[in-house]
């Protein structure tokens, strides 16, 4: 059911027919639904598992994302979302379908043009987690009073530890605690500045990995083939389902399969945290 705002001639809200309409920064967006007959050709089946393994570390980590992709799409009708998926579909995967992963060096949870964070590292002390990175004089003054927004992904249970106000950049470190059932979880960890009066923000750097495990060879070939074909399937099904609530806006242009739109982002796309204590994701 669709509710209609400001009466017959504005817009509405949900569902009605084929018809969705939502707000997204303050403009009504009606869009489509649609059922695609097109074949699910190689190339959409890679686009597909690309999306979904993207969305593993961004949806976790979505307040991170909010605040780090702010500034990349203020002044457009783009959200920070859709705005980090762009980036690290393009930027942060490798291999071919159905084997798509992650390179975790290379993605990006924030933008900007602050100077990033220099030869980042981390340690690891049961709970607390130690981001390290050095200080140089050239930053004494201008930069000194910005603010470490680190993140920690587990890609093994696809959860996020974010804290978005840490530490000072002078500081040259920033301790944060992790929950102690992650303490022998994989950990992917992030570090960006975010400026003091939050109008400039870094790009995102890759600080290390810890608790990485190195992949287990089969030594039963065929094994390794079946476990193989039932990914596969389980991929195919995903993309099926994909293609049946294929969208069109009102424009007429295809955006099921390129545009996630997060249920938070559409409704307060500008939200923003201003708490110092790190918090975990969902």
């Amino acid at each position: 059911m669709g509710t209609l705002i400001n009466g017959l001639f504005g817009g509405f809200h949900g569902r009605v027919g084929n018809l969705v309409g939502y707000t997204l920064k303050g403009k009504y967006v009606l869009r489509t639904i649609g059922k695609s007959n097109k074949p699910l050709t190689p190339a959409r089946k890679a686009n597909c598992q690309g999306m979904t393994v993207v969305n593993e570390i961004l949806k976790p980590s979505l307040q991170a994302i909010r605040v780090g992709f702010r500034l990349a799409v203020a002044g457009t009708d783009k959200n920070e979302y859709n705005e980090a998926v762009s980036y690290n579909k393009k930027n942060a995967l490798q291999g071919a379908y159905p084997n798509i992963s992650l390179d975790y060096s290379k993605v990006l949870l924030s933008m900007g043009n602050l100077p990033v964070a220099l030869n980042p590292s981390i340690s690891q002390a049961a709970e607390k987690i130690t981001f390290n990175w050095e200080v140089t004089d050239s930053w004494a003054s201008e930069y000194a009073s910005d603010r470490a927004m680190v993140v920690i992904y587990f890609p093994d249970i696809q959860k996020a530890f974010h804290q978005l106000i840490g530490a000072k950049r002078i500081e040259g470190k920033d301790v944060v605690t992790i929950s102690s059932e992650h303490i022998n979880e994989r950990m992917e960890a992030y570090i960006s500045f975010v400026k003091d009066d939050g109008r400039r923000i870094s790009n995102s750097v890759h600080a290390g990995s810890l608790n990485a495990v190195s992949p287990v060879t089969t030594e039963a070939e065929s094994e390794g083939e079946i476990k193989n074909q039932e990914v596969i399937t389980v991929l195919d099904s995903v993309c099926e389902t994909v293609q049946k609530t294929e969208t069109r806006d009102s424009s007429g242009s295809l955006s099921g399969l390129h545009k996630y739109e997060h249920p938070d982002v559409i409704n307060d796309p500008n939200k923003d945290s201003k708490e110092r204590t790190a918090r975990p994701g969902s």
